[in-house]
């Protein structure tokens, strides 16, 4: 299976109550601690995930050093993330949505989401996207700072990874269409039943085989892959509808337990995908049974991994700490800046003699340092805190 081309409880139960951070956010909301820590697990998971491309995953990204989908291990890996951590990231999005709304109303509300996420997207597309490329280039003898401005001459722009703040553009303009259209939309008070998110799995995978029938996974369109889109419209929906109620602060094992099984029997299936495909045809998409076997897999194991994460980060992992806190407020930098510090990285270990997996794991651990400590620098300039 393919990745994509480019780059609270009560007492009864036994269950600890959730603890959140004190600190309101910059949208005025009560930060989950749980939430925030997996925030920072999934801005380590794109950090490594890119990396993992380098060394042999499969996907887009600006430098390799193996071939693609060279390490079955790392494309499992690859596989298994692009499952669910950017749905994830797009369901956290919509949880703290409404709130942002109706604190500043439409006005502010799209003044501030221009700043945050127009004003990075703008930086990348324009100038860290010709920096990167540039900087992948030195691996072939070329000069890094003639060929930035190279680059930039011949227009080597693109969203990168900011792709995510395009999207979310495009839904918080929905929203906010939404809004205006049905101004008390009724929120959802419980996750839905077991039944209920099987048959959402089931239809999303039938759209998302339907889309890529005509825009199959690693073909973009405004730099945006439709083929995705499905499940994570759908998520930022789900967000949105679950905020008033803070339903994703209150999942339990009975929720996460039995989509958990789920997601582990179908990603059990992963290697047999992976070494030995039972049918032909491209995971990418087109009228075949792998195309189809994708489809309905993603949700499968997304469903199960968020709410397995949801509930375990509740559970284990909901007292906040100054490092995780300094961690959850850099960590938007760091997944804006990290792709010319895993390049740079990347580029820095060539001659070092250790195999693909290890230099995907050094380099990935130092490529998550790294943007983290540049994240955080870059919010220490006058008005970086506003933007980052």
């Amino acid at each position: 299976m393919t990745p994509p081309a480019r780059p609270v409880s009560t007492p009864a139960t036994g269950e600890l109550p959730t603890a959140r951070v004190a600190a309101a956010s910059r949208d005025g909301v009560t930060r989950n601690a749980a939430i925030d820590h997996l925030r920072i697990v999934l801005t380590g998971l794109v950090i490594f995930h890119h990396v993992a491309i380098a060394y042999g995953g499969s996907g887009g990204w600006y430098w390799r050093e193996q071939a693609n989908a060279s390490q079955p291990l790392l494309l499992m890996f690859n596989a298994t993330n692009q499952s669910f951590f950017m749905g994830f990231f797009f369901l956290l999005a919509g949880y703290y949505t409404p709130a942002s709304y109706e604190r500043k109303g439409m006005a502010r509300f799209w003044a501030e989401r221009l700043l945050r996420l127009g004003v990075p997207l703008l930086v990348y597309f324009f100038v860290l996207a010709p920096l990167t490329v540039a900087m992948a280039r030195t691996s072939g003898g070329h000069a890094f700072w003639p060929g930035w401005w190279e680059m930039t001459r011949r227009g080597a722009f693109g969203p990168g990874p900011l792709w995510f703040a395009e999207a979310l553009l495009l839904f918080a303009g929905a929203y906010a269409v939404w809004r205006w259209l049905r101004p008390a939309p009724g929120p959802a008070q419980e996750l839905p039943g077991f039944g209920a998110l099987a048959f959402t799995a089931v239809i999303l995978g039938a759209i998302s085989f339907l889309v890529r029938l005509v825009i199959p996974v690693g073909k973009e369109i405004a730099w945006l892959q439709l083929g995705y889109f499905p499940c994570y419209i759908y998520l930022f929906a789900a967000g949105c509808a679950a905020a008033q109620a803070r339903v994703l602060e209150r999942i339990t094992f009975r929720q996460a337990g039995p989509w958990l099984a789920v997601a582990l029997l179908a990603w059990g299936t992963l290697p047999i995908f992976v070494f030995r495909p039972p049918w032909q045809g491209s995971f990418d998409g087109g009228f075949n049974a792998n195309a189809l076997s994708y489809a309905f897999w993603d949700p499968l194991v997304a469903w199960g991994a968020i709410l397995g994460l949801l509930w375990a980060a509740r559970i284990y992992w909901s007292r906040p700490a100054p490092l995780t806190t300094w961690l959850a407020g850099n960590a938007y930098a760091a997944y804006i800046v990290h792709p010319p510090v895993a390049v740079g990285l990347s580029l820095a270990a060539r001659t070092w003699p250790l195999s693909p997996l290890e230099k995907f794991a050094v380099v990935g651990a130092a490529a998550c340092v790294g943007s983290f400590l540049v994240g955080a620098l870059l919010r220490g300039i006058p008005g970086g805190r506003r933007i980052l």
